[in-house]
């Protein structure tokens, strides 16, 4: 079996968020991390390596120092890692990363694809399924379990849906993505650490990608347009009341709703 797992370096927000003149987040200027629900898609196949022997293949989409998330994902068990990095690449929304990811992944045998279900950097949940579209193959979004048949060559999941959940069972190839809470990522060993950096990563660019056209990726090919953007406007000094009772701290509240055209 084969499994490809997406994986996005975000920034950290702990460190605080940096944009660009043109709106767009600077990403060679902050600190970055794994974006968490892909750490879990990505447990999500290492458990399926550690059951059935499946080979485990990471790919992200980034700047050059976006090999650190491979070699986190090499650390914790993955096989192989896949960088796709290209100054025409730079400033692509969900439509164009989409497209560029799912033309490096024809590159690839596969017969699950694993993606975290969004990106704390956009919240979108867009990338994922759109891949599965330029690939044409099924998708189960908001995986909260994933069973596996490799004899039916079908996967099963529990995917999350409001206060209940379904059971979605798939023929494979299919595309995964995943929630956060599907497991507790494993940390990587200190012997998972040396043989990262003994690893090779392999540097995909635009000319390596299958069946994508020049004004569908990019800057260029992003129908997506920032009108503006900022850092977290900071809150206005709150009141501090303390009714005498509980029929003053009533009237309080109402009035403070009706101000608010709340009701």
């Amino acid at each position: 079996m084969k499994v490809v797992v997406c994986v996005k370096q975000v920034p950290d927000t702990k460190g605080g968020v940096k944009f660009k003149p043109d709106g767009t987040l600077d990403r060679s200027a902050m600190l970055a991390i794994m974006n968490p629900d892909d750490k879990a898609g990505l447990e999500a196949a290492l458990r399926l390596k550690d059951e059935y022997g499946a080979e485990v293949s990471v790919v992200t989409m980034g700047l050059p120092k976006a090999d650190a998330v491979l070699r986190e994902a090499f650390a914790m068990g993955a096989d192989k890692g896949y960088l796709v990095t290209d100054r025409v690449l730079g400033g692509a929304d969900t439509w164009a990363t989409s497209t560029t990811l799912a033309g490096a992944l024809r590159n690839l045998d596969y017969d699950l694809i694993i993606t975290g279900r969004q990106a704390i950097d956009g919240d979108t949940a867009q990338v994922g399924p759109q891949i599965s579209e330029h690939l044409h193959i099924p998708v189960i979004s908001y995986a909260e379990d994933i069973k596996v048949n490799p004899e039916e060559g079908t996967v099963e999941v529990k995917r999350q849906f409001e206060d209940r959940y379904h059971i979605v069972k798939a023929k494979m190839p299919c595309l995964i993505t995943c929630l956060s809470e599907l497991n507790e990522p494993r940390y990587m060993t200190p012997g998972g650490i040396f043989d990262a950096f003994q690893k090779d990563v392999t540097v995909w660019g635009r000319k390596d990608l299958k069946d994508v056209k020049d004004e569908d990726i990019g800057k260029v090919g992003s129908p997506t347009q920032i009108a503006k953007a900022s850092d977290k406007v900071a809150k206005g000094k709150g009141e501090q009341v303390i009714p005498d009772s509980p029929e003053e701290a009533v009237d309080y509240i109402m009035g403070k709703l009706d101000e608010k055209h709340v009701i």
